[in-house]
């Protein structure tokens, strides 16, 4: 019997030291599961999604190989019918699978809230009560753990308006607009977001950033570009009628492509962008439904 309980220790930290191996390989393979890191605010939010599904793989695993065990190893004898030993209660054991998952739910609410404040999301409170207590600084901060340098003032400031159902986006810098968002790929942006009527979203998949825009408020939102590509711009809220229409175009290039797409850009005149919603309504057959917006008129239509 000794010599069970004493075989019973390395195997126990063998299984131990095998469970947490797979769960890490695990929470890795996550990375791979989303779309790819366009944006240096995207490598927090995937970082985060590692560590959950590393820390839901060891539960998951940990809790069925303990099921498997028992199944297999203390199962009753083939005739035995007699009844298991009487046991009234473990407090200590209780305790422990109280004070655990305790434990974890706190760990991983202040995980998240740290990871949603570096990103400086902000919701509809900040802008509705502006007012701020002493000592006190807002979340919209650059990343703390960004690998770019975000200690700088913004290099490109865009302005975007969201409406029923397009987006615009202004350049001030060349006084420029486009149905489609470019932007310089390692430079720090900020968009100046506007609604011109109900409640949208920004929400790129790619950067992992989505924030509301709330009517009659303009809200800064910075981030960093780090991936060269095109990618998809959505409306995260519902907006009405045609709001799975409300996408657009989300170019990162170089600097130097930036650039020359702005003076290129600069030198059309503002033409009717194409916009589906008006499309699809132009098409509806005696059905009431709210008018969409007149398509926008940009310099770069996409």
């Amino acid at each position: 019997m000794k010599i069970q309980k004493l075989l019973k220790i390395p195997t126990f930290a063998t299984s131990a030291i095998a469970l947490t191996t797979t769960s890490l390989w695990i929470g890795k393979q996550a990375y791979s599961w989303l779309p790819p890191q366009a944006a240096a605010e995207s490598r927090l939010v995937d970082d985060l999604i590692s560590f959950l599904v590393t820390l839901g793989a060891f539960i998951f695993l940990g809790v069925t190989g303990t099921l498997m065990y028992s199944v297999i190893f203390h199962r009753a004898k083939k005739g035995e019918i007699a009844d298991g030993p009487p046991i009234e209660g473990n407090i200590t054991l209780e305790v422990v699978w109280t004070a655990i998952p305790i434990m974890l739910v706190l760990w991983i609410a202040g995980y998240s809230y740290q990871i949603y404040e570096q990103m400086g999301i902000q919701g509809p409170n900040e802008h509705v009560h502006f007012h701020m207590p002493m000592g006190m600084e807002s979340a919209y901060a650059a990343p703390k753990d960004a690998p770019v340098d975000t200690t700088t003032e913004p290099i490109e400031k865009i302005d975007v308006l969201a409406k029923q159902w397009a987006w615009v986006f202004h350049y001030p810098e060349k006084n420029v607009t486009s149905s489609e968002l470019h932007l310089p790929a390692n430079k720090r942006v900020r968009l100046a977001l506007q609604s011109e009527d109900v409640l949208h979203g920004l929400y790129v998949p790619a950067f992992r950033l989505k924030q509301d825009i709330v009517p009659n408020q303009t809200i800064d939102f910075e981030f960093t570009p780090i991936r060269l590509g095109k990618y998809q711009l959505t409306d995260s809220q519902y907006s009405g009628t045609y709001f799975a229409t409300m996408q657009a175009d989300v170019v990162v290039e170089s600097p130097e492509d930036y650039q020359q797409w702005l003076t290129k850009a600069a030198t059309r005149k503002p033409s009717p962008a194409k916009n589906q919603a008006v499309s699809e309504y132009a098409q509806a057959d005696g059905w009431t439904t709210v008018a969409p917006a007149a398509p926008p008129l940009v310099n770069y239509p996409g």
